[in-house]
């Protein structure tokens, strides 16, 4: 990896909260899935139509979470991390956008540049 990381964030572990997070919000949404499981079950007596209502909570919960979670702003601590990572691997630059093209006068139209 690289050398050039800083000695806070080198010596910071993440808490044992912030590791179970993400299990947390998983393990939410499937709770939320076997009650809905659960109740289309009883309501219908077929294991077919109980499945997949607990497929489908299970999935709409998991996006509507994982959407309400990236909504939440970062605390002043953690965007200040965020920016040395993002320092540490060449700036913050989108990887997605191209590079500034030069004008089109400027570029050479053929082998003789005509």
């Amino acid at each position: 990896m690289s050398d050039r990381k800083s000695s806070s964030s080198a010596s910071r572990k993440p808490s044992r909260r912030e590791v179970l997070r993400p299990a947390e919000l998983v393990g939410g949404s499937a709770i939320l899935g076997v009650f809905t499981g659960l109740i289309m079950w009883m309501g219908s007596r077929s294991w077919i139509v109980a499945v997949i209502g607990f497929g489908v909570a299970f999935i709409v919960a998991l996006v509507v979470t994982a959407l309400f979670v990236q909504s939440i702003k970062p605390k002043d601590d953690e965007q200040a991390e965020l920016d040395e990572q993002d320092a540490a691997h060449g700036g913050s630059r989108p990887v997605l956008i191209e590079p500034p093209q030069k004008p089109a006068d400027e570029q050479k139209r053929g082998p003789e540049g005509h």
